[in-house]
């Protein structure tokens, strides 16, 4: 992940809340993802029933909902900033 990314992330969501989550850990994370998982943790383990999880999901799917957060076409209240920060590239890696 790019320094721009990760700091997107972190000032989102906080430093502190991802170091303390015990919900998800990096090696939960698929690679390139390990940012995401504060969030978007494995099934049962997220924070919100709104946030969803990454596992399960196709790799194009979930490298075409970043390309339409950072672009604006699809609406989101932290996703649009986060998505902007990663290149398409490391959408595609997650």
């Amino acid at each position: 992940m790019s320094p721009r990314a990760l700091r997107a992330v972190l000032a989102v969501l906080g430093g502190a809340a991802l170091a303390a989550s015990p919900a998800a850990s990096a090696a939960d994370a698929p690679p390139g993802a390990s940012a995401c998982s504060g969030c978007h943790a494995p099934a049962g383990r997220v924070a919100s029933p709104s946030i969803p999880p990454l596992d399960g999901l196709r790799a194009a799917d979930i490298a075409r909902a970043m390309a339409e957060y950072r672009s604006g076409e699809r609406p989101g209240t932290v996703m649009g900033r986060i998505a902007k920060g990663f290149t398409e590239d490391e959408a595609r890696a997650i």
